[in-house]
């Protein structure tokens, strides 16, 4: 049985009178990527930024790596890398300089941090990028600087929300095989994406969000059963969980009207 990396036991988070996170349980373990769906609103941004500890919840229990990340906030911290979707940065400072910084604050999560950075730098084609002020820098390559900080450092948990925005299709075939050597060497990765493709392909269980609470949990063949589906692709079993059924009306009405004769205001 893989150790347990993550476990998450009745996280909430209210905004005002709205739940964003309702009472959700989750668990990952070592060498498993956890794909993590729902629709735009569901409450996934929020419980990634609980994990990460940029946000406080209003109930439950997150451990990481046997530690309460309320009692224990930096050692959870040290062993946990964040790859957000919109990759902030500062932008004064050069790619090597930002690298530099990162290192510094995280020293004990790799003996040759300096040796890996130049690994995924050549990777992701920055090394010749890397004394050129971020501020230079597509998004893409920002993207891909966030994941040569976190990669360098080896750390247990990666959670990532939607890595491949803004990666050209080499750059996103190289980080879908980065994550699967990852967990393959036993780091567990914490995945959300829209992608289904992506899902399917790298994730070994996958969680549905929708409205705050988990509607999901399983390996694909569990999502079809829970969504009574047979051998429906992943799309499918999504949009059935997640109560999307007036989008077959929407196909039908689109694909049955002409053009010419739509509204458009």
């Amino acid at each position: 049985m893989p150790e347990q990396l993550l476990q998450i036991t009745g996280l909430t988070k209210t905004f005002g009178t709205f739940s964003a996170v309702d009472n959700i349980d989750l668990e990952l373990c070592c060498g498993e990527i956890y794909g993590f769906l729902g629709p735009n609103g569901a409450g996934k941004t929020t419980t990634i930024r609980i994990m990460a500890g940029l946000l406080q919840p209003n109930a439950g229990v997150i451990t990481i790596c046997g530690k309460n990340l309320a009692e224990h906030p930096r050692f959870c911290k040290s062993r946990t890398g964040y790859i957000p979707d919109r990759p902030y940065l500062y932008e004064k400072l050069t790619g090597r300089e930002y690298l530099g910084f990162i290192k510094s604050l995280y020293s004990d999560r790799s003996s040759k941090p300096a040796a890996e950075a130049n690994y995924y730098l050549e990777l992701f084609d920055l090394l010749q990028w890397q004394d050129h002020l971020i501020e230079s820098y597509s998004h893409g390559m920002r993207q891909k600087l966030i994941m040569t900080s976190i990669f360098m450092l080896n750390q247990p948990l990666i959670i990532v929300d939607e890595p491949m925005v803004g990666l050209d299709p080499k750059s996103a075939r190289i980080v879908k095989e980065l994550f699967k050597t990852k967990a393959k060497s036993g780091v567990g990765i914490f995945l959300s994406t829209h992608s289904m493709e992506i899902a399917e392909e790298l994730c070994d269980r996958i969680g549905i969000i929708n409205q705050g609470t988990i509607r999901a949990n399983g390996t694909i063949a569990e999502l079809r059963l829970q969504a009574a589906k047979g051998s429906a692709h992943l799309e499918d079993i999504f949009l059935e969980l997640t109560g999307a059924f007036e989008l077959q009306d929407i196909i039908r009405a689109l694909r049955s009207e002409p053009a010419a004769n739509r509204k458009y205001r």
